[in-house]
């Protein structure tokens, strides 16, 4: 397999790598390469995603612990060598309401996709429906 030169992370994929979790081999050499050439990207979508997951619920601890904070985490995480910021312009938005085929409705993995598509680099991702979606040849994904 041809290491992408740059590859999009989900959400999941950045929450695991700022925890120092372990990843599959296929993903982190995939991970790894980008890093040392174009760039890992990560959609302004998991942003937002990684805020609602890191929040306090009434009765519930946060399904993400972020710390100090949210933004600091993120902020963190987005200082890393080579990562760069894939921001949702009006055409990825645009784009994400029109996708081939057929995919769930789910705003931020649409937004995600859209964006992988527009910057033509798979999806680093554990996500079965956006992996079932690139089995359609839609968008690229190294599976994890």
């Amino acid at each position: 397999m041809t290491e992408p030169l740059s590859v999009l992370l989900d959400t999941c994929v950045i929450i695991w790598l700022a925890n120092g979790e372990p990843l599959p081999r296929d993903a982190m050499n995939a991970i790894v390469h980008a890093g040392l050439a174009d760039g890992m990207y990560v959609s302004t979508a998991s942003a937002w995603e990684i805020g609602m997951l890191s929040r306090p619920r009434v009765g519930r601890q946060p399904a993400v612990q972020c710390l100090p904070d949210a933004k600091t985490w993120f902020a963190r995480f987005m200082a890393g060598p080579n990562i760069k910021e894939a921001a949702i312009t009006p055409a990825i938005a645009i784009d994400a309401s029109f996708l081939p085929g057929d995919f769930h409705a789910d705003p931020m993995d649409r937004f995600i996709v859209a964006t992988a598509r527009h910057l033509g680099m798979p999806i680093v991702t554990s996500d079965r429906k956006i992996i079932s979606y690139a089995e359609g040849g839609h968008v690229g994904v190294i599976p994890c």
